[in-house]
């Protein structure tokens, strides 16, 4: 008896304590929103759109309409200056995506990506300028092999895993990003992608690769694995310490998107002026192996 009394005691002084909190969130103004990139033997690529609400409905025409157009993006390697050209990218027969890209009619300023270099980015869109740097740096990691292990925990013996042996060289400061590509498809970024070398500085190391996975689809569980017969490319690519920042804070807001408990965080990134997102340099490697059927 005196049990449920002290039950119902609590019950009532919690019912007592609730309070109902009501935010009003105040209309933001549009934000440049910037992805650039540029890699190794590769020419850059920028792609530039404008924030939404945060209560905004998402579909095809309206993630169209976000995308900038008509800006002065220009790009330089410290030697040579390239202003990049809009290029429009049909997916629809109604929607395009546009890019920022090499202007093929005026090759004498383009450039590719290359090891141990430095580029400074500017963007003029609607009166206002955005300026970001990012370094390709030496391509100091690399994985040294690859192999395959039957997935362990698994009935189906058609599913496998991947497996990489890497050396970190001695001294703080090398970061990775890493990619995998399944047979013909895209590379994609692993759930955690990023990684920074605190903990394996100057060793040895042997550790599972995760498949890189699509963040516009559900992943299923069964998707953690790799398969007989695949043709798996791994993509490892040494980046800089604002790239693994942005990287690494984009990937914690990704994970903590429903979860109430999750901690405070800010992506942080590297464009002047108030504008989102990053201009990052890959040094990448690849390195393929066929599992056997």
């Amino acid at each position: 008896m005196n049990r449920i009394i002290s039950s119902l005691l609590i019950a009532v002084l919690i019912t007592g304590c609730e309070k109902n909190i009501n935010f009003e969130l105040k209309q933001a103004a549009d934000v440049l929103v910037v992805d650039a990139n540029i890699e190794n033997g590769q020419p850059p690529l920028v792609i530039l759109t404008h924030s939404l609400e945060y209560f905004s409905n998402i579909n095809p025409s309206i993630i169209a309409n976000t995308f900038v157009h008509n800006a002065e993006v220009t790009i330089s390697n410290g030697t040579l200056t390239h202003r990049l050209k809009e290029y429009a990218i049909p997916v629809t027969s109604d929607i395009s995506i546009y890019t920022y890209g090499i202007d093929t009619a005026n090759l004498s300023t383009a450039f590719n990506g290359e090891f141990n270099t430095n580029y400074t980015l500017n963007i003029v869109s609607n009166g206002k300028e955005y300026h970001a740097s990012t370094t390709i740096p030496i391509l100091a990691k690399k994985p040294d092999s690859l192999w395959w292990k039957k997935a362990p925990f698994q009935e189906d013996t058609t599913r496998v895993i991947l497996m990489t042996k890497a050396s970190d060289p001695p001294g703080l400061g090398n970061y990775v990003r890493y990619f995998t590509k399944k047979n013909n498809e895209q590379f994609l970024p692993g759930e955690n992608s990023v990684f920074d070398d605190q903990v394996i500085d100057g060793t040895t190391y042997e550790l599972q690769v995760q498949p890189g996975i699509d963040r516009n689809s559900r992943v299923l569980l069964k998707d953690n694995y790799f398969n007989r017969g695949d043709t798996i490319t791994l993509k490892l690519c040494n980046i800089d310490k604002a790239t693994y920042t942005f990287w690494n804070t984009w990937e914690f807001a990704y994970q903590s998107i429903g979860n109430p408990f999750a901690q405070p965080n800010k992506v942080i990134g590297n464009i002047s002026n108030g504008a989102l997102g990053a201009f990052y340099g890959y040094a990448a490697y690849y390195k393929t192996l066929i599992v056997p059927r």
